[in-house]
C-alpha cells in the first residue's frame, strides 16, 4: 500500500513540474548529436557485418567454382 501511495504521490509531482528553461551550448549540442550519430552509425554498420560475411563467403565460393570451370 505504501508503495502505491508513494507512486501516485511521484506522478502527481512529475505531473505538475514546469517547463525547463535550459541553455544548451554547442558544445552540448554537437556532443549530444555526436553521440547519437555513433550509436546509430555502430547499429547499421553491426547490421552489415552480419549480411557481408555470408555474401562475401558466397562470392568467394562462386569465383572459386568459376576458376576452375574454366580450367577443366
Amino acid at each position: 500500500m505504501r508503495k502505491l501511495i508513494a507512486f501516485f504521490i511521484c506522478s502527481i509531482a512529475m505531473g505538475t513540474a514546469g517547463t525547463a528553461e535550459a541553455y544548451v551550448g554547442p558544445g552540448l549540442g554537437l556532443g549530444a548529436i555526436g553521440a547519437v550519430l555513433g550509436v546509430v552509425l555502430s547499429v547499421l554498420l553491426a547490421i552489415f557485418a552480419v549480411f557481408w560475411y555470408p555474401l562475401k563467403r558466397l562470392i568467394a565460393k562462386r569465383k572459386a567454382t568459376r576458376k576452375s570451370e574454366k580450367e577443366v
